[in-house]
């Protein structure tokens, strides 16, 4: 056991706008879906993370929140394109932010991510079909026009200034796993012949203008970061070189702080993807692109998936590899999680493969998605997770919660 004196984890971290974060470890993004049909966070939303705010946590990230209600990921996505639940965000943020931990705001827009019938339709910068494996559960979107896109970047930019008056810390553009952004990106999902596709250089406009248009709201000194793919490890798709000159176009413009993550719902490879022999050693998914990052920026660098040891974690930060280590499943199992480690000890628990017993289904990788979703509802209602609950029972309770959550939303946006 390591004294707390000679943990990196417990060591803070200066942005460079200048906020301090106590300590290194950070609760990544998870998808709670604890929002109403309408987009509201909800009392067990709130219950989920005044338990988060006692794990003495540097940063807390939220869970996807969208810009826009005619854009949902799933059920029970948190909404935020106007001020109407201004009282329940500051709340939110009030609790989380108690135990002393950062608190950003994730902020996201689905683009053809989206499950088939949840919203009217699905759009994306151009209209690509989904494999014939997914195209049951994910309709074709349509081409999003110039105009539209403009919209968005202002909906992103509305999104976060709402953050700020809330009482969050700094919000986290989610620019990975095959979503909006990342669809920009990538060459596969973007066959724009105007200035937002083409060359990388304009794939990577909608982003950039996302961050100019956010810093013009919220201002110098709050935090704005983004979750990005090392690559979408999907042919034709965005590359690590392309991924490399993303985040040096983003460092330029002064990005705060960088999430290293990889894959998309067609790809899922933190969830199926099978270790390089570095990796499983070094526990962490894309420490190694993490290494090449630091060869030519110097912006703050959170790693996340694939860490289980303390030792794991340590080495990543002294190594210089990363400045933050992003934990987020084991916080749905072992909610206070950090404070074994913060003390030296290792988790109560581990993150660990999961499987329903039939394998087509577990090749679609979505049980480590909604799994952990199941374990988070739990909490907020003030139960204890089961961390070894069976795996076939969850996927099918899933299943029942989301058709009746695509029922409620689809019913609220007839009324």
């Amino acid at each position: 056991m390591m004294s707390n004196q000679e943990l990196m984890i417990g060591q803070p971290f200066i942005l460079r706008q200048g906020q301090s974060i106590k300590n290194r470890i950070v609760k990544s993004a998870l998808s709670e879906a604890l929002g109403t049909p309408d987009g509201k966070p909800t009392r067990e939303l709130i219950k989920l993370y005044r338990t988060w705010s006692q794990a003495n946590l540097g940063l807390i990230i939220t869970g996807n929140v969208m810009i826009d209600r005619r854009a949902l990921g799933e059920p029970g996505n948190v909404v935020v394109e106007d001020e109407r639940d201004l009282g329940l965000l500051k709340e939110w943020a009030t609790v989380a932010k108690s135990g002393g931990s950062d608190v950003w705001m994730q902020i996201n827009h689905p683009g053809k991510q989206a499950i088939r019938g949840l919203n009217k339709e699905t759009v994306s910068p151009s209209a690509i079909p989904f494999s014939a494996k997914m195209s049951a559960a994910f309709a074709t979107p349509r081409e999003l026009t110039d105009a539209e896109i403009l919209e968005l970047i202002q909906r992103y930019a509305t999104t976060a200034a709402i953050a700020k008056k809330a009482g969050f810390n700094g919000v986290q553009l989610h620019g990975a796993h095959g979503y909006l952004i990342s669809q920009f990106l990538s060459p596969y999902h973007n066959r724009r012949q105007d200035k937002w596709g083409g060359s990388a250089e304009n794939r990577r406009r909608f982003v950039l203008e996302i961050y100019h248009a956010i810093r013009s709201k919220v201002g110098a000194d709050f935090p704005i970061a983004i979750k990005l793919n090392s690559a979408d490890f999907q042919r034709g798709g965005f590359t690590e070189e392309e991924s490399l000159a993303a985040i040096q176009a983003l460092d330029e413009v002064g990005i705060d702080h960088i999430e290293i993550s990889g894959g998309t719902y067609e790809k899922p490879i933190m969830q199926l993807g099978t270790q390089k022999e570095s990796t499983a050693s070094r526990e962490a998914y894309f420490l190694d692109f993490a290494r090449k990052v630091r060869q030519n920026s110097q912006v703050p660098l959170m790693v996340t998936g694939g860490f289980r040891s303390l030792n794991g974690m340590e080495a990543a930060l002294t190594s210089k590899d990363a400045d933050f280590i992003g934990l987020g499943r084991i916080f749905a199992i072992e909610p206070l999680a950090s404070k074994r480690l913060l003390s030296g000890q290792e988790t109560n628990y581990q993150v660990k493969p999961l499987t329903t017993g039939f394998k087509f289904i577990d090749n679609f990788g979505s049980l480590e998605v909604t799994w952990y979703t199941r374990q988070m509802h739990r909490i907020g209602k003030g139960e204890r997770p089961i961390p070894n609950e069976n795996g076939l029972k969850s996927f099918l309770l899933d299943i029942k919660d989301k058709g009746i959550g695509i029922l409620k939303t689809r019913q609220l946006r007839a009324s």
